[in-house]
């Protein structure tokens, strides 16, 4: 694919890096040349200077060929502006911006351009360390309502189907650390011991769910 960042700080230079070599075309926009030195000395992609929301700059990173537009820089004007721009005029559908500020990033989010909120999303990997083990979400939509979460669980829990954890708490298992590694539970899926649950649910569940995990599990669900 190709793929056009804005802004060539160390985000956007790491994600150049990485979508290179994964194989993708890359262009990068930054309105400060100097910015490209960030670019490693084999970087196979185009540089533009200028900025994000000029049609004739995005024009000459190849956005009418671009199957993704990413805005990093460091300014939320400038990147929900040129993510608009990629998607209204140019017809780029997977569009993502990064924004500062959590409330326009709600507000961008509901009218459909996909954001990353830095300072949120930063706040909550802290909190995860610092906090009870399960007690701040991995992830939440941006209605609040629904959250993806790590939660511990009782002992006696080891070798009950995940199907079953998942019918006793109304949640949906949706994968296994096991060992370093990600596992999508299947139906003979059993939970074993050093297993990490990853479950999705309502937010306004996850005491529930919390404390009937913190527990063993009833006859039924053995």
């Amino acid at each position: 694919m190709h793929i056009v960042i804005m802004g060539c700080g160390r985000v956007g230079s790491t994600l150049a890096h990485i979508l290179e070599d994964n194989g993708h075309s890359v262009a990068i926009i930054d309105r400060d040349p100097q910015a490209f030195r960030r670019l490693r000395a084999g970087f196979r992609g185009r540089r533009v200077t200028g900025v994000g929301f000029d049609r004739d700059v995005l024009g000459e990173a190849g956005i009418e060929s671009a199957a993704a537009f990413v805005a990093v820089s460091s300014g939320d004007n400038s990147n929900i502006i040129s993510a608009r721009v990629a998607r209204e005029m140019f017809g780029v559908e997977n569009v993502v911006a990064r924004i500062y500020d959590p409330r326009r990033a709600e507000v961008y989010q509901r009218l459909g351009i996909p954001t990353v909120a830095t300072v949120r999303w930063t706040a909550d990997q802290i909190l995860r360390r610092v906090l009870p083990e399960g007690a701040e979400p991995l992830w939440r939509d941006t209605t609040g309502t629904v959250v993806l979460a790590e939660v511990p669980f009782h002992p006696g829990w080891i070798g009950v189907r995940a199907r079953s954890a998942e019918d006793a708490t109304g949640a949906r298992l949706a994968f296994i650390n096991r060992m370093g590694e990600a596992l999508v539970p299947k139906d003979g899926t059993v939970i074993q011991e050093g297993d990490i649950l990853h479950l999705v649910a309502a937010e306004s569940d996850m005491d529930r769910i919390n404390k009937m995990l913190s527990g063993p599990p009833s006859d039924e669900e053995n």
